[in-house]
């Protein structure tokens, strides 16, 4: 099975940048986007071959998650059932038959920090949600998680250590997720690959540069580890400032 997660950075734009050519051209069983910026309807998404299913903001052109499979899930919820987080449209979770998929965009600490104390909050409750799922059976976690957790994980770890992603903070609530039994899949195949990022700033000619982040992940349930096959981040892949990253696992 394949997998593919991708911030598109807004859908509309990124489908004028050949959106629809890369989801039928990596014909994955499961593609998630995130920062969809639209509500379903507000534009005509054509994947022909998949089911759909969208998590919008009730804020327009802001957040957003969408799902897209081949296979018709057992169940689709929206949210973490928490109602102060449950307004941006941050999670999708899709129930099949031996997993669940959690579709993620985790909020931004944003400029200043100003939103690391509702991050934190977020964190925790979300910890909590998918470790409730866990307990049922093996979920597989995907998206924009919004942090780069080793130094390794991005270009210039040195000058970031107050910014919003590589806060001392967000990096310990990635450890603690990890440590509730979920494996970071890229770093389980190639723990000390360096140079490889998933997201670019638009300034200063980041991705010319590849002076870049690893933010977007496939976390495993540790259930699943032998049926890992491979992890990847397409760096190849316009279209966003980020590029798509990939699970295969035989399942």
């Amino acid at each position: 099975m394949k997998l593919i997660s991708w911030n598109v950075n807004g859908i509309r734009a990124c489908m004028g940048k050949g959106f629809l050519e890369v989801l039928k051209e990596l014909d994955a069983d499961i593609f998630c986007i995130q920062e969809t910026k639209m509500q379903e309807g507000q534009a005509e998404v054509p994947t022909e071959g998949y089911f759909q299913y969208w998590c919008s903001a009730e804020k327009k052109g802001y957040s957003g998650t969408a799902l897209f499979t081949k296979k018709e899930p057992q169940s689709v919820s929206y949210g973490i059932g928490v109602d102060v987080h449950d307004h941006e449209g941050r999670v999708i979770t899709a129930e099949y038959e031996s997993f669940y998929l959690v579709n993620v965009y985790v909020p931004n600490s944003q400029n200043e920090l100003k939103r690391l104390d509702y991050r934190m909050d977020w964190e925790e409750n979300f910890r909590r949600y998918v470790c409730e799922l866990d307990a049922k059976k093996p979920v597989i976690i995907c998206g924009d998680m919004n942090v780069a957790h080793k130094e390794i994980d991005l270009k210039n770890p040195k000058t970031n250590v107050k910014n919003a992603g590589f806060t001392p903070e967000e990096r310990e609530k990635m450890t603690l997720l990890q440590d509730a039994g979920f494996i970071d899949s890229f770093r389980y195949f190639y723990p000390d690959v360096e140079g490889i990022y998933s997201w670019w700033s638009y300034r200063f000619n980041a991705r010319k540069n590849n002076a870049g982040w690893r933010i977007d992940y496939f976390l495993v349930s540790r259930k699943l580890e032998q049926k890992l096959e491979d992890a990847e981040i397409l760096t190849n892949i316009m279209g966003s400032d980020h590029c798509p990253v990939t699970l295969t696992l035989r399942i």
